[in-house]
């Protein structure tokens, strides 16, 4: 009889083990279902075999083998089954602790059940997510400072000439404020990239004549565009109008034609030309340089992205990035592609209707 008991008990835990290793890979709450069946069933199972062999065979003592042996299965059961589902939580875990200590690089691994995957998953997107954030944390200091030092190094060299008697103050002083108006511009331009960083972009919208923007624009631009012998164009409709900020709105044409002008030669052209959509208005600057090669359409938006030399923003590398996250807090979109007739085009949306402006609020 104790052969058979010890049988009964070894089929049950075979059982038992069978049934957690069926159930390791299968979603949490499954898991657990199992588990409480596995608990209740074998030894419901080992009580019914029990009593089959108290009435067959009157032990009490095998009676009591036979249902021990069977909770203990259903127990042993459990703890596997609990091990497997506390590994694949513990992997996570660990991740989570090495991203926590700095590593960066930490992924956690996705196997397990659908619920842990899904947690791995999630976790590594957001572990890849801070790691960009971190990298364009690092990139913003190397590339401001970098940009900081150029005309900090100038302002240093003439005042000390000035000090040392060399030169006159006023030989200096145009010099000196263009330098003061490169790191004017450069403060500015992080200022923003900061608040469309943080959400916290204050857009007065008011109802906008784009053609009399457009039109002051190119005045202002005017001067340095004659000085390169390049010709300004406007090909705009006085009826255009939008929902926008004038001011945001104008610094993303200053930044856009300003581009252009830097890879237009001499005796080329830039235009800026507004086309009326169904629900937008599509705003192009187009000139007539060499035009983006490889990756650059697709990545030249991008701050201090400066892969293609020829279309290398020679200030902070942060105009069209700025640009297009104004662009985008007034709901449109921005893009740029060669144009056929050759040289470049770059080309934003801006809502016509109050109702497609996605703005920012203060």
């Amino acid at each position: 009889m104790i052969v058979l008991a010890l049988i009964v008990a070894a089929a049950s835990l075979g059982l038992a083990l069978a049934a957690a290793f069926a159930l390791r890979c299968a979603p949490v709450w499954l898991q657990l279902a199992g588990l409480a069946c596995a608990s209740v069933c074998v030894p419901l199972a080992a009580v019914l075999l029990s009593g089959w062999v108290m009435f067959d065979m009157g032990a009490d003592v095998k009676i009591l083998a036979v249902a021990v042996g069977a909770a203990s299965a259903a127990v042993v059961a459990g703890l596997v089954l609990t091990h497997w589902l506390t590994r694949s939580i513990g992997r996570v875990v660990a991740a989570s602790e090495r991203f926590a200590a700095g590593d960066f690089e930490a992924r956690a691994p996705r196997g397990g059940p659908p619920e842990i995957a899904a947690l791995a998953a999630a976790f590594n997107a957001m572990a890849s997510d801070v790691e960009g954030l971190f990298a364009a944390k690092r990139e913003l200091v190397a590339w401001a400072s970098h940009d900081l030092r150029t005309p900090l190094s100038s302002l240093q060299a003439m005042i000390e000439a000035i000090e040392d008697g060399l030169v006159e103050p006023e030989h200096y002083l145009p010099d000196l404020h263009a330098q003061v108006r490169t790191l004017s511009l450069l403060v500015d331009d992080l200022f923003e990239l900061a608040r469309l960083d943080s959400g916290v972009l204050t857009l007065d919208v008011r109802e906008v004549a784009l053609g009399d923007l457009v039109e002051s624009t190119l005045r202002a631009l005017e001067p340095q565009a004659r000085s390169r012998g390049i010709v300004l164009e406007a090909h705009v409709d006085a009826a255009a109008t939008t929902l926008a900020a004038a001011e945001k709105i104008e610094r993303v044409l200053v930044n856009l034609i300003t581009n252009a002008l830097r890879h237009t030669p001499s005796d080329g052209a830039v235009a800026v030309y507004i086309d009326q959509l169904d629900n937008d208005l599509l705003i192009r600057v187009e000139d007539t340089g060499d035009g983006l090669v490889g990756d650059t359409p697709a990545r030249m938006f991008e701050r201090f992205w400066r892969g293609d030399p020829a279309r290398s923003e020679s200030g902070g590398g942060l105009g069209l990035a700025i640009a297009r996250g104004l662009v985008e807090a007034h709901g449109g979109r921005i893009w740029a592609e060669n144009r056929s007739e050759g040289g470049a085009r770059v080309a934003f949306t801006l809502p016509r209707t109050r109702a497609r402006a996605t703005l920012t609020p203060a």
